[in-house]
């Protein structure tokens, strides 16, 4: 988190929604529990405070997702080689999305932890843009109105909440590290045996 909470939250009273849009753009799940919070106290509303969560959410999905998109080449190019990403593997990658792209975005957009790096592999998959938007839109409303309710009626715990958010966040990326892995010595043994 770039800013501590209790300076958010003041940021977020004197600015209101000009403040909240970019700020869910950047760190959307805990912004939202604190966006719940405020309108528990009266200092918005509860039904523009979700239209903007939405929007920004969305923003923030676009923005991974034209960074594999529209950076694919020259993040290959430039990146590749020190992080394992070869034009074989994004073959492979694009195979994947072709069969099981709403699992995956799913996936992405639950856990907190590896959601920007799916993203960005939506992108380098060329997932087609209006998919992408639409399947994102759709968990993002349910997703949105989960964090926005437990802000509003939990909020005074914020802290504590983001503190549990984090810690989901370490689990997914543990747990998708583990399946990675399993993955590649299952297939490495596979075309060595």
């Amino acid at each position: 988190m770039i800013l501590p909470l209790l300076e958010i939250k003041q940021i977020l009273l004197r600015f209101n929604y000009l403040f909240l849009f970019p700020a869910v753009v950047v760190e959307g799940p805990i912004i939202t529990v604190l966006a719940g919070f405020l309108t528990s106290l009266g200092s918005f509303n509860l039904f523009l405070v979700f239209a903007t969560v939405v929007a920004g959410d969305l923003a923030g999905d676009w923005i991974h997702y034209a960074v594999g998109r529209w950076g694919r080449e020259r993040f290959i190019e430039r990146w590749g080689k020190y992080i394992g990403i070869t034009n074989e593997r994004v073959s492979r990658l694009e195979k994947h999305f072709e069969k099981h792209r709403i699992k995956t975005l799913l996936a992405g957009k639950i856990s907190h932890g590896i959601g920007g790096a799916v993203l960005v592999a939506a992108g380098l998959a060329n997932v087609p843009l209006r998919e992408f938007l639409l399947i994102n839109f759709l968990v993002t409303l349910p997703k949105s109105l989960a964090l926005l309710l437990v802000g509003y009626y939990f909020g005074q715990a914020y802290a504590i909440i983001n503190s549990y958010l984090e810690m989901w966040g370490f689990i997914s990326l543990g747990v998708i590290v583990l399946a990675g892995m399993i993955y590649f010595f299952y297939y490495s043994k596979k075309s060595n045996g």
